[in-house]
């Protein structure tokens, strides 16, 4: 009896497939019937055309600011990106990029990169969501999925309700719905409220007429603008510098192309002051200075580009700019004549190329033996914002993995550069080539079970450095603040803040905000070491085993950095403070931070007089690095508002213990001063606390939400609000007590039912127009439209 049941379920489980999978083959042939069989059209239209410039004038803003928004980035919903016309034309694609479980490296889907125009990508299995057939008007509105999602929305508002229900899943993890043209009949069925924008206020009408009108006559895009006669000409010199023929040279190329392949270059000389520059990406290519590029279509910047020498060119970013995936570096004549003197003003050799095996180029301890340390380290320190961005920020848009494995907020120093010129420390570093080798080696599949080698290898190398350091500090000689770089008296990379927002993070220069809980001091090894793990080395398309190991290992270059930070504290108290912040840590962990492993008994060359050595060296290093410390993220830097508003402002700021937590990641705060002035933005920077992080996948059971507070900022940081609140200045005290009162969810709800600006409201579109308008005018170079996947429904 119970078999017959389970048999006739199995029959009309298969019957429904059928028959679902028969009305997709119906709606095919449908659709082929009445508009024709699809194939690619050409969307790009002459320059100067009609067609361009209502795209460039009418339809690219909306796109822009209503799309873009959210479809920009790897986690981009369908892997749709609209940041560009070949992002638009390539369409979607239902695999995850983000798919931490899988056991084999995922095929790369990079725009611009893994497939050279849209009938390779159709290829590669993605779909388009403009009509491909019959180009009429009403072929190009029924038998394309953005416009009939377009439509979707305008005959199915979003529900007049300030919190949407349970039916609108808005999880960063949610089950995709990506529907072809043929499936959409059904998508509209079941999710009639999931028109485009998804869970937003819908566009106005005039929005909507406008891409419709697009939409019917063909989606027609404009081509890239050309470059202009001063740009091609600092292309031809950049590229002539970066490809030079010698040994040496191609060496060096080879690394200043390895730790900027992430970075978004401009050329100062050809940069309206106030304006946002045109950007570029380096890249190999296979075509030299004069030809066309033709991009070597690698995993990682350092894997063999199959060819006999690569060339390092210029390609212009096509995309639109936005925030997440950001990160400008300014070339100009001061650049070039310190890249000169830090590589060719020395006396070295360089005999021999590295190749690209595996072992050897993912190590650019190993790959770069041949340059100078001393060179190496002061290339990166001279704009080191970037340098930490690329793992801070980088490409990869969500990175919990990668995340989970740092503070919310914490402080790094360098080591001198100076202190990297002895010829000592390059001999100890040869010494240490195989304990150093980094995990990118085993490529994007590989088992977890490698991590066990690189465990003992990273071992290995700590106590060889501890060995090391003994004979260097013995007796504390010169272990003080001298060993701390301070910017040369003048560059602001001095010194940094990283905020890590759960899943994303930020950097910034300067000690923003109160002495924080840990801090890190950097040197050229950590420092290269970070970069080919998490930026250079790191897959985002690689299976769950590369994933973990890059994670592991992560671990012990956080604790270095650390270490490093407490060698100036007296020994008694750098074993408190590891106690401190690893309380609850595993047995194997516990065993590592007070083991053979871990040991640096000399004593401290800085003097303390308190009981609270920590609570001093911060105050010393902040006297040190006072010089170089920008202003920029002070409430006082915030203009057009009264003391009182300022006074207010900093008491928000002073928010903490267990309630802080019902505050998202990351607030947006518009102030519009009284004096008639234009508004004025903040940021309000949760900090959760943690009594250690070292859990792999229960981070919630290591929370110390007693410890929890925020930092206040002017200006915004990070790419991702949760939410946003728009007060006049008049109201700020109001405001202020709100906040102070929140204790639970209904608290909180009062507080954005007072100031809060939700994904609901009807006006929601008119202040993140003015939202992003501010920001970037206020900050052209560096940056871009933010992202709305993680603006909260409460």
């Amino acid at each position: 009896m119970i078999k017959a049941a389970v048999k006739g379920r199995r029959w009309l489980w298969l019957a429904l497939v059928i028959l679902v999978a028969g009305c997709a083959v119906y709606t095919g042939m449908t659709l082929d019937q009445r508009y024709g069989k699809p194939e690619v059209q050409q969307r790009i239209a002459p320059p100067l055309s009609k067609d361009a410039k209502f795209y460039l004038s009418q339809v690219k803003p909306i796109i822009e600011n209503r799309c873009v928004v959210c479809h920009a980035c790897y986690d981009a919903p369908c892997q749709l990106k609209m940041s560009s016309p070949e992002g638009i034309d390539r369409g979607a694609n239902k695999e995850k990029v983000y798919q931490g479980s899988r056991l084999i490296a995922a095929n790369l889907t990079r725009l611009f990169v893994d497939a050279k125009n849209t009938e390779e990508w159709r290829q590669k299995g993605f779909y388009s969501v403009l009509n491909e057939r019959d180009q009429t008007v009403q072929a190009n509105t029924q038998a394309g999925v953005l416009a009939r999602m377009l439509l979707l929305k305008q005959q199915h508002p979003l529900p007049n309700e300030k919190i949407l229900d349970s039916s609108f899943d808005l999880s960063l993890n949610r089950d995709q719905f990506c529907p072809t043209i043929e499936e959409m009949p059904r998508f509209e069925q079941d999710k009639p409220l999931w028109g485009m924008p998804y869970a937003m206020p819908g566009l106005t009408k005039r929005e909507h007429n406008t891409l419709m009108a697009w939409v019917k006559d063909g989606a027609k895009m404009a081509p890239h603008p050309a470059l202009d006669a001063n740009t091609l000409g600092e292309i031809e010199r950049w590229e002539a510098f970066l490809n030079g023929d010698s040994l040496k040279a191609r060496l060096v190329d080879r690394y200043i192309f390895e730790h900027l392949f992430v970075s978004h270059l401009y050329f100062a000389d050809t940069t309206v002051k106030g304006k946002a520059p045109r950007f570029f990406n380096l890249v190999r290519s296979s075509t030299p200075p004069g030809q066309p590029v033709n991009v070597i279509a690698t995993r990682r910047p350092f894997d063999d580009p199959g060819v006999s020498r690569v060339y390092y060119r210029f390609e212009a970013v096509r995309s639109t700019i936005v925030d997440k995936t950001h990160m400008p570096y300014k070339l100009d004549d001061k650049v070039m004549d310190r890249w000169r003197s830090l590589f060719y003003g020395i006396d070295y050799k360089v005999s021999s190329w590295p190749g690209y095996k595996p072992e050897v180029a993912a190590n650019p301890l190993n790959a770069f033996e041949q340059l100078p340390i001393g060179s190496r380290y002061r290339f990166m320190l001279d704009n080191v914002e970037n340098t930490i961005m690329g793992f801070i920020k980088g490409p990869v848009c969500r990175g919990q993995l990668a995340l989970d494995v740092i503070n919310d907020r914490f402080w790094v120093f360098f080591v001198d550069p100076s202190l990297t010129d002895a010829p000592k420390v390059s001999e100890f570093y040869h010494t240490q080539l195989d304990n150093l080798r980094m995990p990118a080696e085993d490529k994007s599949t590989t088992i977890a079970s490698h991590w066990l080698g690189f465990a003992k290898r990273q071992g290995d190398y700590l106590r060889a450095r501890n060995a090391f350091l003994d004979k260097t500090f013995k007796d504390g000689r010169n272990l003080n603040l001298k060993g701390i770089w301070d910017g040369d008296g003048t560059n602001q990379n001095a010194t940094l803040t990283i905020f890590r927002h759960f899943d994303s993070a930020t950097v910034v220069k300067g000690l923003v905000g109160k002495p924080p809980k840990t801090a890190w001091v950097i040197d050229y090894a950590l420092l290269e070491r970070i970069h080919y793990l998490l930026v250079a080395g790191f897959d985002v398309y690689g299976n769950y085993g590369h994933q973990l190991l890059t994670r592991l290992y992560m671990d012990f270059l956080r604790m270095e950095g650390e270490s490093n930070f407490l060698t100036l504290l007296p020994p008694k108290v750098r074993h408190q403070q590891f106690r401190d912040w690893y309380k609850g840590a595993g047995e194997s962990l516990t065993k590592f931070l007070e083991g053979d492993v871990n040991r640096f008994d000399q004593p401290s060359g800085v003097h303390y007089h308190t009981k609270n050595p920590k609570a001093e060296l911060y105050a010393m290093l902040e006297k040190r690095e006072a010089p170089v410390q920008p202003g920029r993220y002070r409430i006082s830097a915030a203009e057009h508002l009264s003391a009182n508003a300022k006074a207010l402002l900093r008491q928000l700021g002073e928010l903490k213990g267990p309630n802080v937590h019902l505050f998202p990641e990351l607030t947006f705060i518009m102030v519009d001063p009284d004096d008639g002035g234009p508004s004025q933005l903040f940021t309000l920077a949760r900090n959760s606390a943690h009594t250690n992080i070292s859990s792999l996948f229960d981070e919630k059971a290591n929370r110390d939400y007693v410890h929890d507070d925020v930092t206040l900022l002017h200006g915004l940081i990070g790419s991702y609000p949760g939410a946003f609140w728009h007060v006049k200045e008049r109201d700020l005290a109001a405001l202020v007590a709100k906040a102070q009162q929140v204790k639970d969810e209904k608290s909180y709800e009062a507080l954005l039912d007072a100031f809060g600006v939700r994904r609901t409201n009807p006006a929601f579109w008119q202040f993140s127009d003015k939202l992003n308008r501010l920001n970037i005018e206020r900050h052209p170079i560096e940056k871009g439209l933010l992202d709305y996947n993680r603006v909260e429904n409460r």
